[in-house]
């Protein structure tokens, strides 16, 4: 018996080894990761409700395919085709992110700031690229859709164009409802992304991380930037394609 706990570590630093990080990495990822982590929570949540709506009005709910046709500097209509190009471009920019951090890893200072910067063009085209879409969205088609309803005791027919967080064009307006949160929410996390490359690049550019010796900084915003580009990949899934 006393031979057996004998061999037991009594020193509490010996037990839990106190002072090694988990996974060999640092705070400042561990933190990124756990806030991502959250965010996914939040997007699950948002595209879990989506489809429990959907399932509940399928009958008269929009087929995105029929909704999202335009395309710029093209009268006719190609479905989702836009969309396509936006989703191409978004991955494309995860692309010259991983590059970027390569670049990072082997104190290329150039390649860094050569990688970031197409990465920032490609998160403004997105960005700019939903907003035109949101114009058409609210817009709406030319011949728009009617709406009767009893006002004052009297029936009335009212033609209306597009969508809002009241009446959708195109269907059932949770349809909009959705659309504009969730599209509306990933858009933000795509412009704060562009935002946060753009300060970590004049970072890169002034030397900043090249005198500290690493390029940790890039390598975070990576983990964020893919994660966006993921979730995009599930809304473009699930609100576009399914």
């Amino acid at each position: 018996m006393s031979a057996h706990a004998s061999t037991q570590p009594t020193d509490v630093k010996t037990i839990w080894g106190g002072g090694t990080s988990p996974f060999g990495i640092s705070y400042g990822k561990m933190m990124m990761w756990f806030f991502l982590m959250s965010d996914a929570f939040t997007f699950s949540g948002l595209l879990t409700a989506y489809g429990f709506m959907r399932h509940k009005y399928h009958d008269v709910w929009p087929v995105a395919g029929d909704v999202f046709t335009h395309f710029p500097f093209y009268n006719g209509h190609i479905e989702l085709a836009y969309v396509a190009f936006m989703t191409f471009i978004l991955i494309a920019s995860s692309v010259t992110m991983v590059l970027a951090v390569e670049a990072g890893h082997r104190m290329d200072k150039k390649g860094v700031i050569l990688w970031m910067f197409f990465t920032i063009i490609g998160g403004a085209i997105f960005v700019g690229s939903q907003a035109w879409e949101w114009y058409h969205f609210i817009h709406g088609t030319e011949h728009g859709a009617v709406r009767e309803f009893i006002k004052d005791g009297v029936w009335v027919k009212e033609v209306f164009h597009g969508a809002n967080l009241r009446v959708n064009e195109y269907g059932h307006p949770l349809f909009a409802d959705f659309f504009f949160f969730i599209t509306g929410f990933h858009g933000f996390h795509v412009f704060s992304g562009v935002v946060i490359n753009i300060i970590i690049f004049i970072g890169v550019i002034n030397g900043t991380y090249h005198k500290r010796g690493h390029y940790e900084m890039v390598e975070k915003t990576g983990l964020y930037w893919h994660f966006v580009d993921l979730v995009w990949v599930f809304v473009f899934t699930f609100f576009y394609l399914l």
